[in-house]
């Protein structure tokens, strides 16, 4: 079934989109008139009667919106690396003593000179999906690439110990 999504209009407040679930749990966010936002749990034995309700600023909500995003992004490129032969997704680890630790991604030119994309950088439990060449990388970081065997293996490389 997936998840499918209601859309229940609030006089005088806004709408509310509520996500149904697989399992049958249903979440909601209410959109205010004013802007402003709720994140709302629902009761599991009373569907119509919420939990919980979590108010977000616009940094939250955009904050919570990256993780989900970043995780959807990292599942569907690991389905779509198994149905292309010769293309992978990997996660590679920043050594501690990179040569590219506190330096910018883009100092790397790992695209240049392995014909790989690095397409997250995975810090502390968050993605930072689609990094940019000004993306300053720190050791420990988890890159995701998506390249051949041999252009995953250079970049490890290039990581490890810095250009040849």
């Amino acid at each position: 079934m997936g998840a499918r999504i209601e859309k229940v209009d609030l006089p005088g407040i806004g709408v509310r989109h509520d996500i149904v679930t697989e399992g049958g749990r249903r979440v909601g966010v209410v959109s205010h008139r004013d802007g402003e936002r709720d994140l709302t749990i629902f009761d599991v034995d009373d569907p119509d009667a919420s939990s919980d309700s979590i108010s977000m600023s616009d940094d939250e909500a955009a904050a919570l919106a990256d993780v989900l995003g970043g995780s959807v992004m990292l599942s569907s490129l690991a389905s779509l690396a198994e149905d292309i032969a010769g293309i992978y997704v990997e996660k590679i680890e920043l050594p501690i003593d990179s040569p590219f630790a506190g330096r910018p991604l883009g100092d790397s030119k790992t695209r240049t000179r392995t014909h790989v994309s690095i397409v997250a950088l995975s810090r502390d439990g968050t993605v930072i999906p689609s990094p940019t060449p000004s993306d300053v990388l720190y050791a420990g970081d988890i890159i995701v690439a998506v390249g051949t065997r041999a252009g995953l293996d250079a970049v490890s490389r290039l990581f490890a110990t810095g250009p040849d």
